[in-house]
């Protein structure tokens, strides 16, 4: 089972969020307005050119976008699942940038740009990186240890222990606060 916890918590979104288990998400970090995840590419997550499926790279992209609109533990008077509203997306576009290979580790760093009532502006930029060059595999890093990037506006860190990260996809989430049913 993917690693779905940061703190020993589950975010609620993610409990019965079959999809995201099965791609092995893994939460290096939650706070408000902002998350970071990764994964790692399998095989069956490739497209007929031997490159990650558009489609698993937008899903992915979408997880991180869910989870920095949506607060694991709602203040008061803010939206969350378990207040009877949640935020869904309302309109996303992707910019597919470079291709992704079999066993490079992903990381998608998602970032509330502007909110105003109910509606959000998110950016989220998804990395690749080989395992070879230092990043580390899901769930092999020691507790608290997280890249740079989950620093919200910040991306991965260029240094020799760094890992040699890749801009692969650039995506813009439009979000809505609506009732829950």
């Amino acid at each position: 089972m993917a690693e779905m916890t940061i703190s020993g918590d589950t975010h609620p979104i993610l409990k019965d969020d079959y999809a995201s288990e099965w791609m092995g998400i893994e939460v290096v970090a939650l706070d408000d307005g902002h998350a970071t995840i990764r994964m790692t590419l399998r095989q069956e997550m490739l497209n007929g050119f031997g490159m990650a499926h558009g489609g698993m790279i937008f899903a992915f992209g979408d997880t991180a976008f869910a989870l920095a609109c949506n607060p694991a533990s709602p203040k008061p008077g803010e939206a969350g699942i378990d207040t009877g509203t949640i935020t869904v997306a309302s309109g996303v576009d992707i910019n597919f940038l470079k291709p992704a290979f079999r066993g490079q580790v992903l990381t998608a760093v998602a970032n509330r740009r502007a909110s105003t009532g109910r509606s959000g502006l998110y950016d989220v930029q998804i990395y690749a990186a080989d395992p070879g060059a230092g990043a580390p595999a899901p769930g092999s890093a020691p507790a608290g240890s997280v890249p740079a990037a989950t620093v919200p506006g910040e991306l991965p860190a260029d240094s020799a222990d760094a890992p040699a990260w890749e801009l692969i996809a650039e995506f813009r989430g439009r979000s809505r606060t609506i009732s829950k049913k």
